[in-house]
């Protein structure tokens, strides 16, 4: 049975404002959809949810080890491990917990197009909820953990157990090595955020100005005679079904906002290229067969032998992009350490204007003559 959707937060908009799409219905649509994960007794299960919180709790001393990083103040609360809230979630409580987040992130934007937004009827707000449910339930079967920096006041990292567990009986790993590698990657997303306080607010800062941007330049497209809709909606799946690399949004984003997209996903490249080379670096000494887990699971990430249809979401979900930034992050984070160090990497976390640039995260060299003479 679906569990009920937990009643999403106040938006925080003003009565006069609506909301871009139905968020509660959102959370509902996503619950119903879901698909609830593979079927164990109960004792694994118990043995699953205590082996995710161990080893949460011990991925961070290894973290706060091999990254040579410290948070700025330390995280307060019970729970915490020492970085942030850490819970153990199935795909349902995931996908509410994003509706959430979502909320959150897009309510200035609607508060700030309000005025000039066209009427939205209660009917294509449903049918906006529709799809990000449907998109969340998808996603929701493919995600191990999420570090949520917006989730609390220190952020939440949130486990999500029947996938561990499908991947884990996937790939045929040691479980225990395998979950306390998942957390190292996990873990390392909450020391980032720890170590650099400021980065959440820049990160929320540079999305909202990206969307309400977008959604400004968009309106036209909204106003549109549906013929003229259709033929974006059709070119825009043509790029992602052709896999030319190509955004669905490029048929929206000027020249100015393709760059300001260019530097966020430069960010992002980093967080995740940051964190799946830590995540290794721990070595065989902590997580003893991290080599095999490693070989594997590119394998996974590859799609191989994957059905073409899972193959084909992908695309549709954007996750192919999401791939090229564990790639173009990690090579970054190696070059960088190559030229400096580790302790030299870490002045990335000093300040926004040391994040690197869409260019510099091509070239480390770059960044390493800007940041270090």
């Amino acid at each position: 049975m679906t569990p009920p959707a937990t009643p999403v937060p106040d938006d925080g908009l003003t009565p006069d404002v609506e909301p871009l799409v139905d968020w509660s219905a959102a959370a509902e649509v996503a619950g119903r959809l879901v698909r609830p994960g593979p079927t164990a007794d109960r004792a694994d299960l118990d043995a699953l949810v205590s082996g995710l919180r161990t080893a949460a709790g011990t991925a961070v001393e290894h973290v706060l080890t091999v990254t040579r990083m410290e948070p700025a103040a330390p995280s307060p609360g019970p729970g915490t491990n020492g970085l942030g809230a850490v819970r153990v979630v199935d795909r349902a409580t995931w996908t509410r917990a994003n509706v959430e987040s979502m909320r959150s992130l897009t309510a200035p934007v609607a508060q700030a197009i309000g005025p000039d937004a066209p009427p939205t009827s209660s009917a294509a707000r449903l049918g906006g909820a529709a799809e990000v449910g449907t998109v969340l339930a998808l996603l929701s079967t493919k995600v191990l953990g999420q570090f949520d920096p917006y989730g609390s006041a220190t952020g939440r990292l949130l486990l999500v157990a029947p996938n561990v567990l499908a991947a884990e009986r996937s790939l045929g790993v040691r479980p225990r090595d395998f979950r306390l590698w998942v957390c190292l990657h996990e873990q390392t997303h909450a020391l980032q955020f720890a170590t650099a306080p400021w980065l959440a607010d820049h990160l929320r800062g540079r999305l909202g100005d990206l969307l309400q941007d977008v959604t400004r330049s968009s309106l036209s497209l909204a106003r549109a005679p549906l013929p003229e809709k259709a033929a974006f909606t059709a070119r825009a799946l043509l790029r992602v079904l052709r896999g030319d690399g190509r955004s669905p949004l490029d048929g929206v984003l000027g020249p100015g906002q393709r760059r300001e997209l260019e530097e966020i996903t430069a960010v992002m490249a980093l967080l995740e290229g940051h964190a799946d080379v830590m995540m290794d670096a721990v070595g065989p000494r902590v997580v003893r067969s991290v080599r095999t887990i490693r070989e594997r699971f590119e394998k996974r990430r590859q799609g191989e032998g994957a059905p073409a249809l899972d193959l084909l979401l992908r695309r549709l979900l954007g996750m192919d992009a999401k791939l090229a930034q564990y790639r173009d992050g990690a090579r970054f984070v190696r070059a960088v350490e190559e030229r400096v160090g580790r302790d030299g990497l870490n002045a990335v976390w000093a300040s926004p204007e040391n994040l690197p640039s869409a260019r510099e995260i091509a070239d480390a060299r770059a960044w390493v003559r800007r940041v270090h003479g």
